[in-house]
This record gives C-alpha cells, sequence and structure tokens, in this order.
C-alpha cells in the first residue's frame, strides 16, 4: 500500500494537469471577439434591417462603426435620411449628434438605433474587454458541439448585465447568444451567421415587446485607427461631415 503523502501528491497532480486542460474562458471570449472585429482598431461597414412578424422588411440602415480599444467607438450614420448623425461611446458615456444642432446629446447604450438594434449593440464589438467568463460546459448547437459560458459585466454602464455565450467548439466563433439586461429579464437572443471566416451577420430577436427581427450584418472589416479630434464630443458638434 503506498503512502498517504504519495496518494494525496498523486491527485493534486492530477487536478493541475485537468485545470491546466481547461481551455481559459477569457481566451476564449477573446478568439469569439476576431469573428466580428477581426483587429483592435477596426472600421466596421454594418447594415442594419428590421423584419416585421411575416418576414417583410420595414426599414434599412447603413453605419460606419469605428472602434479602438479602450472603450472608445464612433458610429456614423450613412443612410440619406440620418445623414450627418453620429453617435460617440468613450467607456460608458454615450452622445448622440445631429446636424441640426450643436450640442452633444447624452444617451445610454441600451437607446435603440433601429429596432432591436440599440447603441450598445452596434458600438461594443469586444466582449472580452467588458465581461467576465466562465465556462459552463459543452452543450449540442444543433448539429455542432458548442461551449456555453456565462459572461458578467465588469460595469454597471454596459447594455447587458450578463450573456449567456454559445461558442463552437473546434474554433471558438460565436454562434448565439442570451442577452439579459440590469434587472436580469431576458431581453433579446442573438445568433451569428458564418462566412469566410468572420460573423456576416447577426440576428437579434425582441423577447419582450414586438417580438421583431432585426439583422446586423457586417459588410466589410479594415484596420482603421480613429482620428484624434474625432473622439471629442466638442469637435463633433462643430463638424457634421467627417468623411
Amino acid at each position: 500500500m503506498q503512502p498517504l503523502w504519495i496518494a494525496l501528491f498523486g491527485l493534486g497532480a492530477c487536478a493541475t494537469l485537468a485545470q491546466a486542460a481547461t481551455p481559459d474562458a477569457q481566451e476564449m471570449i477573446r478568439k469569439a471577439d476576431y469573428y466580428r472585429a477581426s483587429s483592435s482598431n477596426v472600421q466596421v461597414q454594418m447594415r442594419i434591417e428590421v423584419y416585421a412578424r411575416d418576414g417583410s422588411l420595414e426599414k434599412r440602415r447603413d453605419y460606419m462603426v469605428l472602434t479602438e480599444t479602450g472603450h472608445k467607438t464612433l458610429v456614423l450614420m450613412q443612410s440619406p435620411s440620418e445623414q450627418g448623425q453620429k453617435v460617440l461611446m468613450l467607456g460608458d458615456d454615450f452622445w448622440m449628434f445631429l446636424p441640426s444642432s450643436q450640442r452633444p446629446i447624452r444617451i445610454t447604450p441600451t437607446q435603440k438605433l433601429l429596432g432591436e438594434a440599440s447603441t450598445g449593440d452596434i458600438a461594443t464589438l469586444s466582449w472580452s474587454e467588458d465581461y467576465t467568463g466562465q465556462v459552463v460546459g459543452e452543450e449540442a448547437c444543433g448539429a455542432q458541439t458548442c461551449v456555453h459560458l456565462t459572461l458578467n459585466a465588469k460595469r454597471g454602464g454596459l447594455t447587458y448585465q450578463r450573456i449567456e455565450l454559445w461558442l463552437g467548439k473546434a474554433k471558438k466563433e460565436p454562434v448565439k447568444a442570451d442577452l439579459y439586461v440590469q434587472s436580469e429579464k431576458l431581453a433579446k437572443s442573438a445568433s451569428f451567421a458564418m462566412e469566410n471566416g468572420m460573423v456576416s451577420y447577426m440576428d437579434l430577436q425582441d423577447l419582450v415587446s414586438n417580438h421583431k427581427m432585426t439583422r446586423v450584418t457586417y459588410l466589410s472589416h479594415k484596420e482603421r485607427a480613429i482620428p484624434t479630434e474625432w473622439l471629442n464630443p466638442m469637435f463633433l458638434a462643430r463638424n457634421p461631415n467627417l468623411e
């Protein structure tokens, strides 16, 4: 019979190996981030479409989103009906800019841009910066196996205080998510479609009020830093046309 200390050492070594073999949740989330924003400093062309319950298209708008690490994002609205409008995010602070006014308007990340897409849905492309993750386990997602993670907000000002996220087991691409607001109410569900190694679109389903579906399509990505002056609310208020 082996001594007790050898048995205990063996158990400790097995536990250490098991822990080392468990993928780090934050690393998985960082990999998932790449599929939506391929760089830390990136410009993403987006299109938002709102569909009625019968599947018919109700509205369509185009946006240019520039985002940087450090919770900095500028959204430029490009459709004719919204030309010159902008949204700036600096940390938990959001401002809306209208070409008819030289005063920035304070808004919240939950304010709707179009359909079920809020300013936070568009302006926040990095889960790893804003959330801490824990692995729940592996689950079936249709025909594939997913890793289920729980993401808890690092700050109170985020659009969602908790996200239940499912990533593809092999590549860690986002598959679906349940989005919870501060009251712990399940507000929306999201599903993601992949094309050419990137997320091509995200479908947001309202689970509270009108139950409409909003599609956010990621049309193109390219690396780009935000010009420093564009991060100044007063500069944006005085300059309605940036591009």
